[in-house]
């Protein structure tokens, strides 16, 4: 798995979305909270993302938009470390919680904290 962002792993589907949150389970490292759901899809990506942040704390598109982009760049780093020999194909949605804004060596940080719950999580099951 290469370190890009490709159109075909992110996660657009209304009926995968739907899906994931009534399904999916989740862990979060704050301000993160990563919700999965193992899943097929019908391209070779292995793992479907999407990113989110709240209306509700953030008014401004200017901020809301920012915080996305740096969640993306964060995934795009650690997704090749984490994830490049999984098998299993998943949905994920990744929520950004906080009030407060951040910085990209925070969230960057809390993203590879993240992924390693995740993979604790997974491979016990």
């Amino acid at each position: 798995m290469d370190a890009s962002f490709p159109k075909k792993e992110k996660l657009k589907s209304k009926i995968l979305i739907d899906l994931l949150f009534k399904e999916g389970q989740s862990v979060s490292a704050f301000p993160l909270k990563l919700i999965y759901l193992q899943t097929t899809h019908d391209d070779e990506a292995v793992i479907k993302t999407g990113v989110s942040v709240s209306k509700r704390y953030f008014k401004n598109a200017v901020d809301r938009n920012r915080i996305k982009r740096l969640m993306r760049e964060a995934y795009r780093l650690n997704k090749a470390d984490f994830f490049n020999n999984s098998s299993t194909s998943y949905a994920f949605m990744i929520l950004y919680l906080s009030k407060d804004g951040t910085t990209f060596e925070a969230l960057n940080a809390k993203m590879k904290q993240l992924f390693e719950k995740f993979l604790a999580t997974t491979s016990n099951t």
